[in-house]
C-alpha cells in the first residue's frame, strides 16, 4: 500500500495549488481517501474525504467552500484543489487511504507535500 503526494509548494495568499495523491497496492474502489494537514506545533487537521462508494464528499469548515476534492479512478489518484489561500493553510499536507465523513481518523498515509503560504 502505497500513496504518494505531490503539487505542494509556494504560494501567496489568495493563489491556487493542486495537490495530486498517486495510489498503489488497491484499489479506489474499495477504500475512501482524505487528506489531512499538519502544520508545526499544531494538532493534525483532517481536511476532506471522498468515499469510494458515491464519490460523496466530505469537508472541515475551515476549507469548505475553497477546496474540492476530486478522484479519477482510472489514474489511481485523488487530487485537492486548493483555492484562495491564506497563510494559515500552510501545513505538510498528507493524503491517507481511508477516512470518515467526521474527518477524524484516517488509515495510512503518505509522506506529505508542503503547502506554504506566504507573500
Amino acid at each position: 500500500v502505497q500513496l504518494q503526494a505531490s503539487g505542494g509548494g509556494l504560494v501567496q495568499p489568495g493563489g491556487s495549488l493542486k495537490l495530486s495523491c498517486v495510489v498503489s497496492g488497491f484499489s479506489l474502489d474499495y477504500h475512501p481517501i482524505g487528506w489531512f494537514r499538519q502544520a508545526p506545533g499544531k494538532e493534525r487537521e483532517g481536511i476532506s474525504c471522498i468515499k469510494n462508494t458515491d464519490g460523496s464528499t466530505s469537508y472541515a469548515d475551515s476549507v469548505k467552500g475553497r477546496f474540492t476534492i476530486s478522484r479519477d479512478k482510472a489514474k489511481k489518484t485523488v487530487y485537492l484543489q486548493m483555492n484562495s489561500l491564506k497563510p494559515s493553510d500552510t501545513a505538510l499536507y498528507h493524503c491517507a487511504k481511508d477516512c470518515f465523513a467526521d474527518l477524524l481518523s484516517f488509515g495510512s498515509a503518505g509522506l506529505g507535500t508542503q503547502v506554504t503560504v506566504s507573500s
